[in-house]
């Protein structure tokens, strides 16, 4: 967590949630949220905590520890239209915009392009050929998190 010390325990909530947001906005994109993006989201976090960046692991493994339970509850808590669900998932997403900056820079980059990279991993994970590596065209509208600032690193 020392990674994430520039920032509040709430903060850290919200960076942890972005990735069940995520899963039901690109998993519901097409009006259902298919039970295989489901177990593939959460075999990729419990993955992630292994094999991701070396500061992002113990963020995936907090993710981890009840991403199965957070994820059931927004879905039963968010509507059921992906119109109005995205709506909410979007503006949930977009308080991103002011945690990353607070990250060392390196960190919060690293984040993004976690999200982006999840993101798209979700979206692969019903579509195309054997129902893999596809992104379909409702998908592909949030599938690189439009409403999420873009933060990029910066070597010194």
């Amino acid at each position: 967590m020392s990674a994430f010390s520039g920032i509040s325990d709430s903060e850290y909530q919200e960076l942890k949630h972005a990735i069940s947001y995520i899963t039901i906005l690109v998993a519901g994109a097409d009006d259902h949220i298919d039970e295989e993006e489901k177990k593939w989201a959460e075999k990729l976090t419990n993955i992630r905590s292994y094999a991701s960046d070396e500061t992002l692991q113990s963020f995936y493994d907090d993710v981890g520890a009840n991403f199965s339970d957070i994820l059931h509850n927004l879905i039963e808590e968010l509507p059921d239209n992906a119109k109005e669900r995205n709506v909410i998932l979007g503006d949930r997403l977009s308080k991103l915009n002011d945690i990353l900056p607070k990250l060392d820079n390196k960190i919060g980059a690293t984040l993004y392009e976690s999200y982006t990279s999840f993101a798209k991993h979700v979206a692969k994970a019903s579509g195309g050929f054997l129902r893999f590596f596809s992104i379909s065209g409702v998908e592909k509208e949030v599938v690189d998190l439009p409403m999420v600032n873009e933060i990029v690193f910066e070597e010194e």
